[in-house]
């Protein structure tokens, strides 16, 4: 029911741009963490590992990438090419554990709705809503070389002393490597995003240069 509902209120707005895709896939993570918690701590689990599985294949696989994110299928050709999506994750779970209905429920109603690519976004967010749920902090820090061990140990001090950070049961800082934020650094935390790269710094001064021309 959760899923359906938040099926009806994301179809209603094709075409968006990136922000608001990003809008969309959260309102199926809700709706997905709210099914699962609404059954038992055990079944968050359950699903926290079966999108695990899903993130990893993504990731590994090519051809599964190249199915989630191609719009010209058709809705029987997306179900054919889904249950055999089912089947591969099936074989491939620890203990051979099949992935659970409430799994399979989202990425029914992902393809129905012709959303398939907005599955990564999904994880992504019902893995922050899970973190939440456990007291867990989960940061990302980018730069464009590895940081110093003694740089993020004194991140991890900072945040920790902040609104967030005392919040949190447990902090877990990574260091992300992305050449094109050029120098500085972006920290992604919850749903707050600060950014000190050089990147975003030439991006506003390009802006401003093409606004006074």
């Amino acid at each position: 029911m959760l899923l359906s509902t938040a099926a009806r209120s994301a179809i209603a707005a094709p075409g968006l741009g990136r922000r608001a895709a990003s809008a969309i896939a959260l309102k199926y993570s809700n709706a997905i963490y709210g099914a699962a918690i609404k059954q038992s701590p055990q079944a968050l689990n359950k699903v926290h590992a079966d999108l695990a599985l899903v993130a990893n294949t993504i990731a590994t696989q090519s051809e599964v990438s190249a199915f989630l994110n191609n719009p010209t299928l058709s809705a029987s050709e997306r179900g054919s090419a889904l249950t055999k999506f089912f089947a591969k994750l099936d074989s491939a779970a620890p203990k051979k554990d099949p992935i659970s209905d409430t799994t399979k429920n989202l990425l029914s109603v992902l393809s129905e709705n012709g959303r398939l690519g907005e599955t990564q976004g999904v994880i992504e967010g019902f893995n922050e809503l899970v973190a939440q749920y456990r007291g867990e902090l989960d940061v990302i820090v980018t730069s464009a070389t590895p940081l110093a061990k003694d740089v993020l140990s004194r991140l991890e001090t900072t945040l920790k002393a902040s609104q967030a950070g005392q919040k949190a049961k447990t902090l877990k800082v990574t260091n992300k490597v992305n050449p094109s934020v050029l120098g500085g650094i972006i920290v992604d935390f919850g749903d707050k995003t600060i950014d000190l790269s050089v990147q975003s710094r030439v991006t506003k001064l390009n802006n401003a240069l093409q606004q006074s021309v």
